[in-house]
């Protein structure tokens, strides 16, 4: 039996994570545990651990660090608090791990992650090696990749990448592709009247969906991006319904989550969502005409669903895309003029991120070289 940790911070990591949660479920050979923090347990944010609850898996451990603001001075303390509480936890609980998935980039992750060196557990890092040059969750995510005994990398590019960065070619690096677009086979996605009963959204209308998160490298700047991306949907909302997703706690994050409020109250056709959830999100994503945003479901999701993306700015600058991500300055005539045109048209290739089977091949992976960190 191999005992395994989970952790999971906000909505973004569980519902890739989701995949694997089930197939470890079902296998006899794995007992997981699932540590919940960061957004998870704000109620700002929507307080997803429902939403964990509600598939019906429980938390082991809730571990509450997030700070209300925004500043840099909020996220550096948060980040302190969160290494300072799990500082405690892995105290209690190290042994009771034989190895502790971590997932992507968040400070919040990289905190608890940071926090376990000391007691030397064993990490597996999910999405190391990829490069968003306009977030600093580009550092974070290095820094737990030189943190993790063993790493699953979503396409070969990056397995070289990170290969480079941890100076060791004998690395145990596997790239099993993008778990996430596991759930776009396992999960049912919701019809349009199923969508409607649950939101009261419809679908069958002309719609754009949008995830602006802020950019934390040049954070001075968002209040003119944010300014640019509502002139933009203003614009649109008089030819598509637009529905908008709502941002990351990162720095300066409250500018866009209080425009778009304001948004959604102002213009009938604009609809603010704190979080769909996995089914919803990728239900609207399948409808809509086309995604606007800085966030990573446009560069890996989208492509799976023919849908063409706008990515804005450089939050994920560096990332690999494939030819239906449309990469646009914080700029509102570029993005009506781009909108405009790729709305009216579906994206004929192939998703650079697909693997079959994600999460079989890392547990098969698990189980092979348990015996190498054992």
């Amino acid at each position: 039996m191999i005992r395994v940790g989970v952790l999971t911070s906000s909505r973004a990591d569980y519902g890739i994570y989701l995949p694997l949660l089930k197939a470890m479920e079902k296998d006899e050979d794995i007992d997981f545990k699932i540590i919940v923090f960061g957004t998870h347990l704000s109620k700002l944010h929507g307080y997803t651990l429902n939403q964990i609850e509600s598939d019906g898996f429980k938390a082991f451990r809730k571990i509450e660090s997030l700070l209300v603001g925004d500043t840099p001075n909020a996220l550096a303390s948060a980040y302190a608090i969160t290494a300072l509480k799990f500082s405690e936890f892995w105290e209690n609980y190290h042994g009771e791990f034989d190895v502790v998935f971590a997932l992507g980039d968040r400070f919040e992750m990289a905190a608890a992650v940071a926090a376990s060196m000391p007691y030397q557990v064993k990490i597996a890092h999910l999405h190391g090696g990829e490069t968003t040059l306009g977030a600093i969750d580009n550092i974070y995510r290095h820094s737990i990749s030189l943190s993790s005994s063993f790493h699953f990398v979503s396409t070969e590019a990056f397995k070289k990448r990170l290969i480079q960065l941890l100076d060791d070619d004998q690395a145990e690096i596997f790239n099993v592709g993008s778990l996430s677009l596991e759930n776009l086979v396992t999960i049912p996605l919701l019809t349009i009247d199923e969508f409607w009963q649950k939101w009261g959204i419809d679908l069958n209308i002309n719609t754009i969906l949008v995830t602006v998160h802020p950019e934390t490298v040049a954070f001075n700047l968002n209040d003119h991006y944010c300014k640019e991306v509502c002139l933009a949907l203003e614009h649109l909302s008089s030819s598509f319904q637009i529905i908008i997703t709502m941002p990351n706690p990162d720095t300066s994050g409250m500018v866009f989550r209080l425009a778009f409020e304001q948004l959604g109250k102002q213009y009938t056709n604009i609809k603010v969502i704190e979080n769909f959830g996995t089914q919803s999100y990728f239900t609207c994503m399948k409808y809509s005409k086309l995604m606007i945003g800085n966030t990573s479901s446009g560069i890996v999701e989208a492509a799976t669903f023919r849908k063409f993306v706008l990515n804005l700015g450089d939050r994920q600058k560096g990332r690999l895309a494939g030819e239906n991500v449309i990469h646009l300055a914080f700029d509102s005539d570029q993005i009506v003029e781009n909108a405009m045109a790729y709305s009216k048209k579906q994206f004929e290739g192939e998703n650079l991120y697909y693997k079959h089977n994600s999460s079989s091949t890392i547990l098969r992976t698990l189980k092979e070289t348990y015996a190498n960190f054992s």
